[in-house]
């Protein structure tokens, strides 16, 4: 069964950066498209950005030219690297893959909080 272990998250300033990291078990990582998604409070699990098992990057508008999906296929990681952070930015982020966010599968994902 697949696994995400989310982490990284933690408090920055208005402008910082962060780097999440997703480890992800089992052997099928390569195959799949991963995804970032992020719960403010208070508000629905959004998709921040993806990136296919081809290197295809998509972005949400909110965090392009800000944010950078990755992966390492061997080490079976993606990563977010988060610049110009914003307040609007604070959240829980987890990592997916398409189908284990359709099926509401997550992993406890990360806390990224960003106040001065």
């Amino acid at each position: 069964q697949v696994q995400f272990v989310e982490s990284g998250g933690g408090l920055v300033q208005p402008g910082g950066s962060l780097r999440l990291s997703c480890a992800v078990s089992g052997s099928i990582f390569s195959i799949y498209s991963i995804e970032w998604h992020r719960q403010a409070p208070g508000k629905q699990r959004e998709l921040v950005a993806a990136m296919t098992g081809g290197g295809s990057t998509t972005y949400a508008e909110s965090v392009k030219g800000r944010f950078t999906i990755s992966r390492d296929n061997v080490k079976t990681t993606a990563y977010l690297q988060m610049n110009s952070l914003k307040s609007d930015d604070t959240g829980v982020y987890f990592c997916a893959f398409p189908f284990t966010a359709r099926n509401n599968r997550w992993g406890q994902g990360t806390q990224v909080t960003v106040s001065s």
